[in-house]
């Protein structure tokens, strides 16, 4: 039985659109069960439902073989897993933003606080430039920082953005794409390998034939 973990909400129900297409059984998953743990009917794969950001963690201690996370969500844990397969969803940019007058004079000065849900993401990104910042880590809606003054500067997710348009704020400059990864244990790739394979190169045909 191969275990796989899947993050809650979008990036799960995309997910489970091409393992139906790849002919496996997802209807339990489907269900309106407030379960968390789900296995198809032939009982080849189990599926766990967990929160987004506890999807590495499940995978590194080889309670799930294979999971499906953001690369927010990865880079951010720096677990030690095989990232496998880009599922070309999800698609975002995790990016700075602040207020436009910023882009004028420049994101950097003596003492620079940046909000953000992804501290060690924002850390590394700010160092590998040679730069020193105070990370704020913020749960909720990361916008308020400088429209409170908590902050200069955010690090987050972007999509539209349209928020940060109506909060006054803008995108200052890229950290990195974001979209749906297919992560693997490093112990299961060994031990199921035919398995795994077969279901990675299934979803990579799905993927690269919508490209």
């Amino acid at each position: 039985m191969i275990t796989i973990a899947l993050a809650k909400g979008r990036l799960a129900d995309k997910t489970l659109d091409l393992l139906e297409q790849l002919g496996i059984d997802c209807s339990e998953v489907r269900s309106e069960s407030r379960k968390l743990i789900f296995t198809t009917p032939d009982g080849s794969i189990r599926f766990i439902m967990v929160k987004p950001s506890d999807v590495p963690a499940y995978v590194e201690y080889g309670t799930a073989d294979i999971g499906i996370a953001g690369k927010d969500t990865l880079l951010e844990e720096g677990r030690p897993l095989y990232e496998m397969l880009d599922l070309q969803f999800g698609k975002c940019t995790l990016a700075v933003a602040g207020y436009p007058e910023r882009k004028n004079t420049g994101i950097t000065r003596s003492h620079i606080r940046v909000a953000t849900k992804y501290p060690n993401v924002t850390r590394n990104f700010f160092s590998s430039r040679g730069e020193t910042v105070e990370i704020i880590k913020l749960n909720g809606s990361v916008e308020l920082g400088p429209l409170t003054g908590l902050s200069d500067l955010i690090v987050d997710i972007v999509e539209s953005g349209r928020t940060l348009v109506e909060n006054g704020l803008e995108v200052l400059e890229d950290v990195c794409p974001v979209s749906a990864r297919l992560v693997v244990n490093q112990v299961s790739l060994k031990t199921r390998q035919n398995e795994i394979k077969a279901i990675i190169d299934g979803l990579r045909e799905l993927v690269e034939g919508k490209n």
